[in-house]
């Protein structure tokens, strides 16, 4: 855990959801915040400097063999985590489920930079099913203690942090999950990467390269949220057999409750009915993934959680039609995961996402977890 200060001025979303222009603005909250490590640019080997540099100083000072209970309040909403070592499997294994698609690029960089730092730098989250099992009621005890502490952060966000150390709640919470699946919530980039890695690094089963740091979250907490990600295409055809809608809020609202897509273009909205029951799945399937053809989604769509934004690039030209979603159920999202499908890339959003920061782990030192 960082001991350098207020960790308000030491956290950060994680790297891939800040954009270029914010970096200033972290890195001028304090000389030890994590984006210097996360968000190096091409410069890994600083990076790396940076965090041996920051363990030697005791910025970041080396806890015992820990888990912890991770506590986010947002919107008037509460959300518990469960942040322990999760060991790396692959997906052929049916333990580890991924539910999107991934692209090369991330994943260069992000190999480049585990290989310069040896470390698991953020977090990665996954949710499971808790229900029947003893991790909540580890979750809620451990929560009813005195926080270690408490901070401010991104997005009007307040966390709290406990630290498990007792080596009997970390066997019962092994345990519980011995039998469990795992859904990637966000990180398929990095959870592909520390495959990699591990492979590359190569140990024993218990060597600290087989293992991530995992934000773990029951699918049945209240304060689990996923928000639609709308699709913009670049180039597009007519799409015809929609039900005309007057506004983007009347659009919106007759989404609601229905396997559908709104649509818009030459200022036009409408309500598209679709066949089966996933929308994002069958907005692809039928509509996006035939106009795409063989080119690629990265070359012709652009993605924003702000509906008015995605009017907004159609009207200005730089995209000529506009595709617009419900936020997915997750327990639709992992029931197609356990079937081996893989949803379009940016199907789902969890919100808020968890700070990067609050806790890290070497990825060359003794594992006894």
């Amino acid at each position: 855990m960082a001991r350098a200060g207020d960790l308000s001025q030491l956290v950060a979303p994680p790297y891939d959801v800040i954009p270029e222009a914010d970096l200033a603005h972290y890195r001028s909250l304090s000389p030890y915040n994590v984006v210097r490590l996360t968000r190096p640019g091409h410069d890994y080997q600083d990076a790396a400097e940076t965090f041996r540099r920051w363990l030697e100083e005791r910025i970041l000072e080396p806890d015992p063999p820990s888990m912890y209970v991770h506590e986010v309040t947002f919107d008037n909403r509460t959300r518990r985590d469960l942040i322990a070592s999760l060991r790396l499997q692959p997906y052929s294994d049916r333990v580890v489920l991924p539910h999107e698609r991934t692209h090369r690029g991330p994943k260069e960089d992000r190999l480049a930079l585990m290989r310069a730092t040896r470390a698991s730098l953020e977090p990665l989250w996954f949710v499971y099913e808790g229900r029947d099992t003893a991790v909540p009621d580890v979750v809620q005890d451990v929560a009813s203690r005195a926080a270690a502490v408490s901070f401010d952060g991104p997005e009007r966000t307040h966390h709290r942090l406990w630290v498990i150390s007792d080596p009997a709640i970390h066997a019962r919470v092994s345990a519980a999950f011995a039998g469990l699946q795992v859904l990637i919530a966000d990180g398929h980039h990095r959870y592909e990467t520390a495959l990699a890695y591990a492979e590359e690094a190569g140990g024993e089963a218990d060597a600290p390269s087989r293992f991530t740091i995992a934000l773990l979250t029951d699918i049945d907490d209240p304060g689990l949220v996923v928000l639609p990600t709308h699709r913009v295409m670049k180039t597009a055809i007519a799409v015809t057999g929609g039900e005309a809608a007057t506004s983007l809020e009347g659009m919106l609202e007759g989404l609601s409750g229905r396997v559908a897509a709104g649509t818009y273009r030459d200022h036009q909205f409408q309500v598209l009915p679709l066949e089966g029951d996933v929308a994002v799945v069958e907005l692809h399937d039928q509509v996006i993934d035939n106009m795409l053809g063989k080119r690629s989604p990265e070359d012709l769509l652009m993605y924003t959680r702000d509906a008015s934004q995605a009017v907004s690039w159609v009207d200005e030209g730089a995209g000529a039609a506009a595709f617009f979603l419900e936020a997915p159920d997750v327990h639709d999202v992992l029931r197609l995961a356990r079937e081996g499908k893989t949803l379009p890339q940016k199907s789902t959003y969890f919100h808020p996402k968890p700070p990067s920061g609050m806790v890290m782990d070497r990825l060359e030192r003794e594992r006894r977890l």
